[in-house]
């Protein structure tokens, strides 16, 4: 009903193969996408496909310890190959991993040693299962395209003083080390400080890693932007708060609304990658007061998406960023994978639920509903409030 013209969901490896070892796929869970997959082109929707979510089968998990062993890359490959040869002539664009860089402060799937250099050993080996998906993908359905997904905040430094400047580009380096390898297709020289920050020397690189890096490198690069941080020298190393920044306002939960930073990331990518960028994650967690006519004001979200995409659209017109798209987070409420919590909303769609559990799970449009409608329909171009 709203229109959308690409819709970004992740397949359940378990679903395809539930033990991950298995050699042939599950059918009934490769029929259950052929399903979506067909209904969203029923609708002239787009699929945009996360292959891996943050999960993976728990055999593989428990017995390999996830990613820490190389076993598991053969098993991804597999589990890819077999959605390559089911959906392939319906979809184009593929993402290898959600947030990858986000293991670098929860761990890998799997990987139960949480030290720097098993984590960032399983970093290696995600890497090398995202590039010859990549390869295999290129080869099977030719003419798609592969990204991986990143979690971007803008880091500014928090003064001028110049430990905090270089604080920030160290910092900055542990986002850069992700999309530099995938993207570019090898480690920078720098990626030696940022496993010493994590005490360790180096990792184990096979023969033949370093080829297929470089042949399996990414064709675009897409990422999540909610908001921007600050950081000064004594920081932690990973500081996912950030310190304050007196010059934004925030959201009821204290994240900074920073529309001009989705710009600055986005010209900092495009100029260092030179590759489509794609967002697929943008939005305001919120309180939504339904009212007696089952109907939520909720002007705030609208004047932050406002923002945001007029920023894009800056990013693009003025000043050459190539962007293939863009999907907010989430068209439906949800909880909040950051709080927990139902009462912290991002959606068009109301859905009558409490952090408890309770409600109809009724589902009711909201303002923000029929204004995304709009902008969809004009593809951006009218971003009024009328």
């Amino acid at each position: 009903e709203m229109g959308f013209n690409v819709f970004r969901f992740s397949i359940c490896w378990s679903r395809i193969y539930p033990t991950g070892d298995e050699l042939i796929p599950n059918e009934e869970g490769l029929q259950f996408y052929d399903d979506v997959i067909n209904e969203l082109k029923k609708y002239n929707i787009e699929p945009l496909i996360t292959i891996c979510h943050d999960e993976m089968p728990m055999e593989l998990a428990l017995k390999y310890e996830g990613w820490s062993n190389r076993h598991v890359i053969d098993c991804y490959v597999r589990y890819c190959k077999s959605l390559f040869e089911r959906y392939g002539d319906r979809c184009k664009y593929w993402l290898t991993f959600n947030e990858i860089n986000a293991v670098r402060g929860f761990g890998p799937c799997g990987t139960r040693d949480s030290d720097g250099k098993t984590r960032y050993q399983a970093v290696h080996h995600m890497f090398i299962a995202s590039a010859k998906a990549t390869i295999l993908g290129h080869q099977m359905m030719p003419g798609s395209m592969f990204g991986a997904m990143y979690a971007m905040s803008e880091l500014y430094p928090a003064t001028c003083k110049p430990e905090d400047m270089f604080h920030q580009l160290q910092q900055r380096r542990e986002n850069w080390y992700f999309i530099d390898t995938m993207a570019r297709g090898y480690y920078h020289p720098y990626a030696k400080d940022v496993w010493s920050h994590h005490g360790f020397d180096e990792i184990e690189i096979l023969d033949g890693d370093k080829e297929i890096l470089k042949e399996g490198q990414l064709d675009y690069v897409s990422f999540s932007y909610y908001r921007s941080n600050t950081t000064q020298a004594g920081d932690p190393w990973f500081n996912v708060g950030g310190s304050t920044n007196p010059y934004l306002p925030q959201t009821p939960w204290g994240w900074p609304i920073d529309p001009l930073g989705l710009r600055y990331c986005m010209n900092e990518i495009y100029d260092r990658i030179q590759k489509p960028i794609f967002i697929v994650e943008n939005g305001m967690g919120a309180i939504d007061e339904i009212d007696e006519n089952n109907y939520v004001e909720d002007d705030y979200r609208i004047e932050y998406l406002q923002q945001h995409l007029n920023a894009m659209k800056d990013a693009m017109s003025i000043d050459g960023v190539d962007c293939l798209g863009y999907t907010m987070w989430g068209p439906i409420d949800l909880v909040s994978l950051s709080t927990g919590e139902m009462k912290k909303r991002y959606g068009f769609i109301y859905v009558d639920m409490d952090d408890k559990g309770h409600g109809t799970l009724n589902r009711y449009r909201k303002k923000s509903f029929y204004w995304f409608k709009k902008v969809i329909a004009s593809q951006g171009e009218d971003l009024s409030n009328d």
